[in-house]
């Protein structure tokens, strides 16, 4: 299996500011001083080997939207706005090799909050007729939920406008299922008006899903449920909004968890990577690579010889598993 991840950001979307690329491009021209850059090679490799993520790449703009890469037909994630660069990248290498097949999507959704949501008006796959959309979550008005946003006063073209074959399903919790060739199971989260993560196992490997939810201090009896669900994954994607000190202070009952407890539950659980999701907005694409290093550091105080790997998720990110 393999995850791609097509939004990262959390709550909404935020793009740099015209002063950040300043600030990156002053720095990269700065670093290379030292360095004879004569030909396109060279810069190439000056900008690999001597530049930080920060400043030679971005964490993204998008809100939350992953797909899993070995079922037998697309799967997803939510519904950010990552959903709309996911669906014209489809329909872009759909066209370079003239395929006129229709495809078959399902989409899990972990809660209906807004940046959760708000890209499927924007999914170009749903446009198109024959196409099958089967979007899943444990929320009985899953299906209303999708149908006002696309109606007045929210947005222009209404949800019967798609011309695509869109389904729902509820689903239960914690109760086993087998769908697009992955063996799913879902858990309820801590989060205000409820959220649900996803555990999608096959062949042996297990990637699990954790966005929005609040872990908190205190309250360590209540993350053996969760235990259970991380256990020997392979990939956690886990929402890491927050320092621990936003999460207790000034964010506590927000819905929100931190990087803190991310590495403690991986270790406890058994995990083998933990990729930190859901990112704070506000944040530079500095202040995330910092919150990556910290959360590096902790990890070798909290238990040195565990092999846990950590990565912060950015948009275009790819992860085989």
């Amino acid at each position: 299996m393999k995850v791609h991840f097509w939004g990262t950001k959390g709550s909404l979307p935020s793009s740099s500011v015209a002063e950040e690329i300043h600030r990156k491009i002053f720095f990269a021209l700065k670093e290379s001083r030292p360095y004879s850059l004569d030909s396109d090679s060279d810069v190439e490799a000056f900008i690999d080997k001597h530049l930080p993520f920060y400043i030679k790449g971005s964490y993204g703009t998008n809100t939350s939207c992953i797909e899993i890469i070995g079922g037998t037909e697309y799967v997803l994630c939510d519904a950010g706005t990552g959903i709309r660069d996911f669906g014209n990248n489809l329909i872009k290498k759909k066209t370079a090799k003239n395929d006129r097949q229709p495809d078959i999507f399902h989409i899990f959704i972990s809660h209906l909050h807004w940046d959760h949501i708000h890209g499927f008006p924007f999914f170009t796959p749903a446009y198109i007729p024959d196409n099958r959309i089967k979007i899943y979550g444990f929320h009985k008005n899953i299906k209303e939920a999708f149908k006002t946003q696309q109606s007045q006063p929210f947005f222009p073209v209404a949800f019967k406008h798609m011309r695509a074959d869109i389904d729902f399903e509820i689903l239960e919790s914690n109760r086993g299922y087998h769908i697009a060739g992955l063996n799913v199971k879902g858990f309820k989260q801590d989060h205000p008006g409820d959220s649900y993560g996803f555990r999608f196992e096959k062949d042996g490997k297990a990637i699990v899903y954790s966005s929005d939810c609040e872990h908190r201090v205190g309250h360590e009896r209540d993350d053996y449920v969760f235990l259970d669900f991380f256990r020997d994954a392979d990939l956690l994607i886990f929402d890491t909004q927050y320092s621990l000190l936003d999460a207790i202070y000034t964010k506590e009952n927000w819905g929100h968890s931190n990087n803190i407890i991310a590495v403690e539950l991986s270790v406890k659980a058994g995990v083998k990577r933990l990729c930190m999701f859901h990112n704070e907005p506000t944040c530079n694409d500095e202040s995330l690579w910092r919150f990556l290093e910290d959360t590096r550091r902790y990890l070798s105080i909290y238990d040195a010889s565990y092999p846990l790997a950590i990565d912060l998720t950015y948009d275009g990110m790819e992860i085989e598993v």
